[in-house]
């Protein structure tokens, strides 16, 4: 009978304690789901616009072909400093960007040679302006984005004769206007928000033109045939170059 009564009171005093243990144990902290990792990217889609400025240089090489005979009267570089702005519109797939682009400068190329056929002369000739119209295929890295270029070229030039001791003009000035091919390469990298900055190299395949030359009043009777000259053309430009873009230079990536 003891053994019983000592067994039912040790239940009930287990099923008493059970709860009270139950209560004392510390509820489980609640700990929040941490946030879901955004990656930032550079997009470069939109329309731009902006200005360049650097130097460039003009191979012109002439051969006079008075008569049908030719003969080789030498080369230069006209060469000197350059300043316009560019517009454009740009649209990235991926890392991969396309792009079109109408460029305009103005130049002041220069340069001269004494004649090889004639050595009292010296051809002159000046590069005042350039536009370049073109399309890029670019990669992009973040915001930094590295393009080619090509399509077509103008230049606007300006041909004349003066005598190689005093410098005085003894022809007319032939002022002419040629189009041409242009392929170039690009680096360029967003600095902040809708800006970005870079540099470019570009080389313009103007082929070759003949002109007539006339005396003028220094080198009479004026309007007299001076010679006929086929001017073969190339440019180089290296520009600096500054871009403000309309769109969303940052997009969230998940």
């Amino acid at each position: 009978m003891k053994k019983f009564l000592l067994g039912t009171v040790g239940l009930v005093a287990l099923s008493m304690a059970a709860p009270a243990s139950a209560a004392d144990l510390a509820a489980r902290p609640y700990a929040k789901a941490p946030p879901a990792m955004v990656a930032a990217y550079y997009d470069w889609s939109g329309f731009y616009v902006g200005m360049n400025g650097g130097w460039g240089s003009s191979r012109k090489c002439w051969t006079e072909t008075t008569g049908g005979i030719s003969f080789a009267d030498g080369c230069h570089n006209a060469t000197g400093g350059t300043v316009g702005g560019q517009i454009g519109y740009r649209w990235q797939a991926s890392q991969w960007v396309f792009g079109l682009e109408a460029q305009g400068n103005w130049a002041d190329f220069h340069g001269r040679n004494v004649s090889l056929n004639a050595a009292a002369f010296s051809n002159d000739s000046r590069v005042d302006a350039f536009g370049l119209f073109t399309g890029q295929v670019g990669f992009a890295v973040n915001n930094a984005l590295f393009y080619l270029k090509g399509g077509a070229a103008v230049t606007s030039d300006r041909y004349r004769n003066f005598t190689t001791a005093t410098g005085v003009q003894v022809t007319n000035s032939v002022d002419d206007t040629r189009w041409g091919a242009v392929v170039g390469v690009g680096l360029e990298y967003g600095f902040a928000p809708n800006w970005s900055a870079g540099i470019e190299y570009d080389h313009m395949f103007m082929q070759d033109k003949s002109f007539n030359f006339t005396t003028n009043a220094a080198f009479p009777p004026a309007g007299a045939p001076f010679a006929t000259d086929r001017i073969r053309q190339d440019v180089d430009i290296v520009t600096v170059r500054v871009n403000y873009r309309w769109g969303g230079p940052v997009v969230a990536k998940y």
